[in-house]
């Protein structure tokens, strides 16, 4: 019996995957449904990812009394972040975007939970191994970018990106602003109020995660993926090479070198800014406020910068992330330790700077993979990053420690001008390779 109920379910899955394979209208209002659910996930994700770096620097100072390990916590929930994009996009591989994102946000979750029993008990091991799992919500919502670009044309790919990152704005500023509001929360009901954030970030992620479970039906990937099927089957039957590359390792690897130096920079001095901001005498209000903008900064304008890279290239708008990124190191290390404006500006211009590149890049990345391997692709690139933001986090407590953060913003920025000789690469080689580079791809 149940052998013949699965036999009817496939069956009926193969009808509907032929009706959307057959009907471009069917496709087009797939797209733009699926761009609808990512944002309503993106949301909740947005609120999730917000307490770990509001607060996750102060709670391991806190909690380990010294400021040489404040960058710890971003470090461990960027590793288990790279763990969690490496599973995401193999389970996104083998049974499709909803499955890949549902479980992906609900252990962030569950890792969430585990850090609030962690500041309860007191346990160091506790924190660093939730932690871990926590990243898998960071690596989530990052990855459900992709999701909206599975049924989108290349003229749309960097906007249906952008999309999906706007609506992640509404909870990103939200969660930070929220902090002290789920401080008194949390000690209402006997909790260290450094854990109020995380409360929030449990149940945000939770919903996200069964937004995509209930509602991702059906799966962009896998229409996508028959629909690229149907394409090289026909080409076949006329005995013509198909129009879509296999990978194309080049822009691959353009794509993946923009997001990792950008992440990398991004997350060495996001981290290091509420531990510099304490030091100063602000408050989590303040430093609540600041990540606001700064977090505001990295999604707000994609409502923008995905319409640009689409019309204006990839290569233009790579580089204009690099000079957004030096800009914001020089402003950060300039700034006065009581210029709240300084720090606003600073932390915008950063937040901006990442979105351009991780747009630019993540364009790049879709346009050089074709449905059949995107996920797992796009889930190892997405493990680089993760790395990116760990190495970042890791170093960036010692450098502060050592040297000062202004050291450690100024040295970030110049970091962000290796996106230039990147570009300079991506567009030398072969006749082909420039056309490609120049048209945006």
């Amino acid at each position: 019996m149940v052998k013949k109920d699965r036999v009817k379910a496939l069956e009926v899955q193969s009808t509907w995957l032929q009706d959307y394979v057959n009907s471009s209208e069917k496709q087009k209002t797939l797209y733009k449904r699926t761009l609808l659910i990512v944002g309503l996930s993106q949301i909740f994700g947005g609120a999730g990812l917000a307490a770990g770096i509001t607060v996750g620097a102060i709670l391991a100072q806190q909690m380990l009394g010294t400021d040489s390990y404040a960058g710890v916590p971003t470090a461990l929930f960027t590793l288990g972040s790279a763990g969690a994009a490496w599973f995401v996009g193999r389970l996104s591989q083998r049974k499709g975007r909803r499955a890949g994102l549902a479980t992906g946000f609900i252990l962030g979750g569950i890792g969430a939970i585990g850090v609030i029993l962690a500041t309860i008990l007191n346990s160091v091991f506790l924190l660093f191994l939730s932690l871990l799992i926590y990243g898998a919500g960071t690596a989530t919502n990052l990855q459900a970018r992709y999701a909206g670009t599975d049924l989108a044309n290349t003229k749309q790919r960097a906007t249906a990106v952008s999309m999906s990152m706007v609506f992640t704005t509404f909870g990103a500023v939200a969660g930070p602003n929220l902090t002290e509001v789920m401080g008194k929360l949390a000690l209402s009901i006997h909790v260290p109020a450094l854990a109020g954030p995380f409360i929030l970030s449990a149940v945000a992620y939770i919903l996200a995660g069964l937004v995509f479970y209930i509602l991702l039906r059906p799966d962009p990937l896998l229409i996508a993926r028959a629909i690229e099927e149907k394409k090289q089957e026909a080409d076949k039957q006329k005995s013509t090479k198909t129009s879509i590359p296999i990978n194309n390792h080049r822009g691959v690897t353009v794509g993946a070198t923009v997001m990792f130096l950008t992440q990398i920079v991004m997350v060495a001095i996001m981290t290091m800014t509420p531990v510099h901001m304490k030091h100063h005498g602000h408050g989590l209000g303040e430093v609540g406020i600041v990540i606001g903008f700064h977090i505001g900064s990295m999604y707000l304008p994609s409502l923008f910068t995905g319409i640009l890279i689409d019309k204006i290239g990839r290569t233009a708008m790579t580089i204009a992330s690099g000079v957004t990124l030096l800009l914001a190191g020089l402003v950060a290390a300039m700034a006065p330790s009581d210029s709240m404006v300084l720090l606003v500006v600073a932390l915008s211009l950063l937040g901006l700077g990442w979105n351009l590149g991780l747009i630019s890049g993540t364009a790049q990345i879709v346009d050089a993979t074709e449905p059949s391997t995107r996920a797992k692709t796009q889930g190892t690139i997405d493990v680089l990053i993760a790395l990116a933001g760990a190495l970042g986090g890791a170093l960036s407590g010692m450098v502060v420690a050592h040297s000062s953060y202004a050291i450690l913003s100024l040295s970030g920025g110049i970091l962000s001008l290796l996106l230039i000789p990147v570009i300079i690469w991506a567009r030398g080689g072969t006749k082909e390779n420039k056309i490609k580079v120049d048209q945006g791809f």
